[in-house]
């Protein structure tokens, strides 16, 4: 219950929000730097199609020898974040494509996210607890 395909979203997503605040926080250190490409990392649309069933259609699917074992589960592959250089950028004079406002609203939403995020994974382990304790007898 511990390796639930639940609880493995909730890390893969907790990691790219991880990942996105570090390659903010790193194009607005960079915001005076001249020639300084921004980054972005995306994500979201990857898990969306490993949700729909998208990914790993292609992907070798595991063998069983026997089709009253255990299968094996999510066989194929999984969404997972990946920083890309921002195509929606405005470049300055400097030929810095780091825009401030934009940045920090990213870093903003990002914040939230990740907090929502977090209060899912808590409540999953509420629930772990809960059950270990009893249900509250």
């Amino acid at each position: 219950m511990l390796e639930s395909y639940h609880l493995q979203v909730l890390e893969r997503s907790m990691n790219a929000a991880t990942l996105r605040h570090r390659t903010i926080t790193n194009n607005l250190a960079n915001i005076d730097t001249p020639q300084f490409k921004s980054q972005q990392v995306i994500f979201e649309g990857y898990l969306q199609e490993e949700l729909n069933g998208k990914i790993g259609t292609g992907k070798l699917a595991a063998y069983r020898t026997n089709e009253r074992h255990i299968p094996f589960s999510n066989a194929g592959g999984f969404a997972m974040p990946q920083v890309v250089s921002n195509p929606n950028s405005y470049v300055q004079n400097s030929g810095n494509d780091v825009d401030l406002e934009s940045e920090t609203t990213e870093l903003a939403k990002n914040q939230i996210w990740y907090s929502g995020l977090t209060q899912l994974t808590a409540g999953h382990f509420q629930k772990l607890r809960s059950v270990i304790e009893g249900g509250g007898k």
